[in-house]
């Protein structure tokens, strides 16, 4: 199983809402070769992360995906997907007309070369877990060995909301 996020809260290429970007690139990880989207979670209207007055909130959801592809290969062509939308890197968290994660790829555990696995940062945020526990509700953390409910329950609550 593979688990890539997607969040985006700027107008992607053409002026598309944050919304339709994040549709359209679910609709694109199906045409990746060698991967296959077999459960997309709700989308969630969710407040930036760290908190910023000026950064409009993202929509951010779970993909769960099938494949045989290498973490290399994967990151390669999200990063497409990432640029035909648009994506600017302008500094750390910036918003962005779309941000592809990475999340899981099976029991992979890797330190680098990127993408490090599973996802450094994913057990800390709520607009990962909350729609990953959608797509993937036994999905136990490769490293640190605890169930999505069990992470879930460990964060605080966030500003967030189904759309």
């Amino acid at each position: 199983m593979i688990l890539v996020a997607l969040g985006a809260n700027l107008p992607g290429t053409g002026g598309a809402a944050p919304l339709a970007t994040c549709r359209a690139a679910a609709a694109a990880l199906d045409t990746v070769p060698g991967l296959r989207v077999t459960a997309l979670s709700g989308w969630w209207l969710t407040e930036p992360d760290p908190p910023d007055p000026h950064s409009p909130w993202y929509v951010n959801g779970i993909a769960r995906c099938e494949g045989a592809l290498a973490p290399e290969a994967l990151l390669a062509a999200l990063q497409r997907i990432e640029q035909a939308a648009g994506r600017q890197r302008p500094y750390p968290n910036a918003p962005r007309t779309l941000d592809l994660d990475i999340i899981a790829m099976g029991d992979a555990v890797r330190d680098g070369p990127d993408p490090i696995l599973p996802h450094p940062r994913a057990h800390l945020r709520r607009f990962v877990l909350e729609p990953l526990a959608e797509v993937a509700p036994d999905w136990v953390h490769p490293r640190l060995k605890d169930t999505v409910g069990a992470l879930l329950g460990r964060l605080p609550p966030a500003a967030m909301r189904r759309l």
